[in-house]
């Protein structure tokens, strides 16, 4: 009787255990509601959320069956600029930074535009990114090349149970939204429904324009797998090699460097370490040689009336006696 009473007891602590990981993969707020408990444990990786990702990245071999098309490379690259602006422009510069001013209609489109980029909510993002400029590089800080190493600063640091949870708290400039909120909760809603979106383009573009070479596997393939992942890694570069190689003209008691190489990669975020001397404004790239083409278009948004308030450079940004060279020359 006793052993069947604790096998009784034991079931459901079994299905909890089993039913919840799936439960989080859908509802980020799950995790959410153990903020401390994870705060307070230490960096490990959650094997079983890594999962997701590596399906993201496995996902880029089914070219070896779907084969190419220009329309379908042409997709990949048009999504990966146009995604990259919603985390340089949107997700960076507007949730993190209120770089700029907009509607709360518009927020809303900039909020769902950035979830199709598959790098989590709004809320999410703002959160950890102001995580990191409050600790920049110090032992707090959740993706420093520094404390932790490449690997981790470029992608180990978002399978550790500590990074998963949203602190409302932080954000509470976006947390009074309820429909932000709401995507941020079920951030996998808007990826699967933009994959879903690009296989069923590819069907119809296989049925209504056939001289065009595509599919619906195709079009998930190239449009989803492989724009996605290079989207990641090119954003993840902001992380782990602008703290590593570039040219430094602030000190910023981090590491943080400029690099033009990461700048066209990234749309402008390239400028590390002008941004971490001044994150309040909406440039990045302080002089005309520094490219920096989410500033452009931003620029244009705003003379359209969708966006507005662009934060400038301050002028001690261009005081020589602020840069490192002037000083040690």
């Amino acid at each position: 009787m006793a052993n069947s009473a604790a096998t009784t007891v034991a079931r459901p602590g079994l299905l909890h255990r089993s039913v919840m990981p799936i439960v989080r993969w859908f509802d980020t707020d799950q995790a959410s509601s153990k903020l401390q408990t994870l705060q307070d444990g230490h960096d490990r990786i959650v094997w079983g959320r890594t999962i997701g990702f590596g399906a993201l990245q496995l996902g880029c071999l089914g070219v070896i069956w779907t084969g190419w098309s220009g329309i379908a490379v042409g997709s990949a690259v048009f999504l990966y600029f146009v995604r990259m602006f919603a985390v340089t422009g949107f997700y960076h510069r507007y949730f993190s930074h209120r770089t700029f001013s907009t509607s709360r209609a518009w927020q809303f489109v900039l909020a769902l535009w950035g979830a199709t980029c598959v790098q989590k909510g709004a809320l999410w993002w703002a959160y950890t990114h102001r995580h990191h400029h409050q600790h920049s590089d110090d032992e707090d800080d959740k993706h420093s090349p520094r404390q932790h190493g490449f690997l981790w600063s470029h992608i180990g640091w978002i399978a550790s149970a500590r990074n998963f949870p949203t602190d409302y708290s932080r954000v509470k400039d976006l947390a009074k939204y309820p429909e932000l909120v709401f995507l941020n909760r079920f951030d996998t809603l808007v990826p699967i429904l933009f994959a879903v979106s690009l296989f069923l383009l590819g069907s119809v573009l296989k049925r209504v324009a056939p001289g065009l070479g595509t599919d619906g596997p195709q079009m998930l393939v190239w449009g989803f797998f492989i724009s996605t992942t290079a989207l990641f890694h090119g954003t993840s570069c902001i992380n782990s090699m602008a703290h590593i190689w570039g040219g430094r003209r602030y000190e910023t008691g981090d590491d943080s460097r400029n690099s033009l190489l990461l700048s066209l990669i990234t749309l402008g975020e390239g400028w590390h370490n002008n941004h971490h001397k001044h994150m309040g404004c909406t440039r990045q790239g302080f002089y005309w040689w520094e490219i920096d083409i989410t500033y452009y278009l931003l620029k244009v948004m705003s003379w359209t009336g969708l966006i507005w308030d662009l934060r400038p450079v301050p002028a001690s940004a261009y005081d020589p006696k602020t840069h490192l060279q002037a000083r040690h020359d």
